[in-house]
């Protein structure tokens, strides 16, 4: 991934999960889409973002 932020095992950047957030504000449609994609790891990605000094 370029060494970009990832989410487990996933192939999902951080930075792409965040973007889902913003694309499916309804997290019900984001699980239907990405079903892979857990409570956690969204938690996660925002956790790293806010206390990232690293630019999106």
């Amino acid at each position: 991934m370029n060494g970009q932020p990832c989410i487990r095992d996933l192939r999902l950047s951080v930075r792409r999960v965040i973007e889902l957030l913003a694309t499916y504000p309804d997290r019900a449609e984001l699980h239907q889409e990405f079903p892979e994609l857990e409570d956690e790891d969204i938690r996660q990605a925002l956790i790293f973002v806010s206390s990232s000094s690293i630019q999106f």
